[in-house]
């Protein structure tokens, strides 16, 4: 970078003054490969406290730190996200473990983003690394990994997307004859887990809406012939961002459905229910009182989990919205269960996140009870959005930067801003009304009763606004509606006709 006027140098300042103040780490490199600057949280995540310890070159940087993917395979030499951005490579998330160079273990997990500056001519002038420090998360479903493979209640987890099993404990494995590799990939048709169940209309109704599953007796084919009885049950869970369901089994063969049984499955329950990495509680179904936080939900509301537990939702003023808190109880008293509801929680200090609320009626020891699921959606928008206008603070009114990087950026907020709502007016009628369904929370059952038609013909309808929207998921499709005004209000009254053809 050439040599800047004393009013530039005045600006550059400026700048590093506010990305400093960011929770987000945030390292600007040069061209010619020079780190220029890192701000305290990023120096944090590295574990050291000057800039001059993360290397004065990229080349430097990598000989001071070992970075490796999540399978602990080691980046070669041109694969650091600082020697990638220096290739011309842009990208949006690369996740990574962080060790000093020499030590075996990692110490930190983090989430990196590029973000590269040009300047008059187009020619990249300022080279940004956005880190975020995942190191809790990852660790967190590390642990859960963990005690999923020790326990040994038999157990394995399905993808709900396709219906695969993703992961298995050695208590399935000796229960059933099966190797992991028999398991692993293998879809509910080649190893039905709900096979000969007593109520698998249920089941299956339960599954493919990812609601939870009571337990009940089913029959499991061997891996050498023959069967085995078994009592299955399903809860759904994510692992990372995809929304899975874990089916734990008892052996009735070697167990009685006792006391004992009971007591081993809750207690395994409470054990993945704290571990989880994303905010979760269980509240009574009656008034909301909190029974049971996780690690999770204590860390991000800023509670102890004594000044949670016997109070109601209310009384703590969980909801930043009391309104929408009592909307809430209702329609889990109505529906029994809410799927990625758009709430904002209020924390401790009186901060508001907003996050996507799902919730499961459920019972613990005979009690009518609610698992409630509050994930934060905001804290990747709000992070590139920070970065972004911390820059711009800084360039108003000066030539440090060009008016074609201050072009540039204008871009990145329209291309970040909602979209209007001209493209709502393409949608068919019907897709509207399934659409207003659908951003309401109901499943596919509910939305054919509701409007009278088919549960296939609602899932083709489903399919096709994912083609028109280009999203792959209910929640993506909840937001691209939201983001273009559409509320998912009541929707038109349909005539009852149950001859009606769609």
């Amino acid at each position: 970078m050439s040599e800047l006027p004393a009013q530039d140098h005045v600006d550059q300042q400026q700048l590093r003054l506010i990305l400093a103040a960011l929770q987000d780490g945030v390292i600007l490199f040069e061209p010619n490969q020079r780190i220029s600057w890192a701000n305290r949280a990023a120096l944090e995540m590295h574990g050291v406290r000057e800039i001059v310890e993360l290397g004065a070159t990229v080349s430097e940087y990598r000989e001071r730190f070992e970075l490796r993917y999540r399978n602990r395979h080691h980046l070669p030499k041109g694969h650091y996200p600082m020697e990638r951005v220096l290739a011309g490579e842009a990208f949006d998330e690369v996740i990574v473990e962080v060790a000093p160079a020499g030590q075996n273990k990692a110490q930190w997990t983090h989430r990196i983003r590029s973000l590269v500056l040009n300047d008059a001519a187009g020619v990249p002038d300022c080279l940004v690394l956005i880190l975020n420090d995942e190191s809790e998360r990852f660790d967190a479903e590390e642990r859960f990994e963990t005690t999923f493979a020790a326990n040994p209640a038999p157990a394995v987890i399905m993808r709900l997307s396709d219906h695969r099993h993703v992961k298995v404990n050695r208590g399935f494995l000796e229960m059933t004859g099966y190797s992991e590799d028999q398991v692993l990939g293998r879809s509910a048709y080649e190893i039905d887990v709900l096979e000969g169940a007593a109520r698998r209309e249920l089941a299956i109704e339960r599954l493919q809406n990812g609601r939870t599953i009571p337990q009940m007796e089913a029959v499991l084919q061997l891996s050498r012939g023959g069967e085995k009885r078994v009592i299955v049950a399903g809860q759904p869970i994510e692992i990372g961002d995809t929304p899975c369901m874990l089916f734990s089994f008892v052996d009735l063969e070697r167990h009685k459905l006792t006391e004992d049984a009971l007591r081993q499955s809750e207690a395994s329950f409470a054990t993945a229910f704290r571990l989880t990495p994303v905010p979760t509680f269980v509240a009574a179904r009656a008034g909301c009182r909190i029974m049971l936080v996780n690690d999770a939900f204590t860390r991000e509301c800023g509670y102890a989990e004594a000044e949670l537990v016997g109070k109601s939702a209310d009384e703590i003023g969980l909801w930043s919205d009391k309104r929408a808190g009592e909307a809430l109880e209702q329609k889990i008293h109505c529906d029994g269960s809410v799927r990625r509801l758009g709430m904002k929680l209020r924390t401790k200090e009186g901060g508001v996140f907003d996050c996507l609320v799902s919730a499961e009626a459920m019972t613990v020891g005979n009690h009518p009870c609610v698992l409630v699921i509050a994930q934060d959606v905001a804290e990747r928008r709000r992070t590139d959005s920070e970065v972004v206008a911390a820059i711009e603070a800084v360039m108003q009114d000066t030539t440090w930067f060009s008016q074609v990087v201050l072009e540039k950026l204008a871009k990145l907020r329209r291309f970040d801003a909602p979209q209007g709502v001209a493209e709502l007016g393409d949608l068919p009628q019907r897709a509207r009304e399934v659409l207003t369904l659908v951003c309401r929370g109901m499943a596919d059952p509910s939305i054919a009763r509701k409007l009278g038609i088919a549960p296939n013909t609602v899932r083709n309808h489903v399919a096709s606004l994912y083609r028109r929207t280009g999203v792959n998921s209910r929640t993506a499709l909840v937001i691209w509606a939201r983001e273009r005004g559409f509320d998912g209000g009541p929707p038109p009254k349909m005539p009852k006709s149950p001859n009606r053809s769609d």
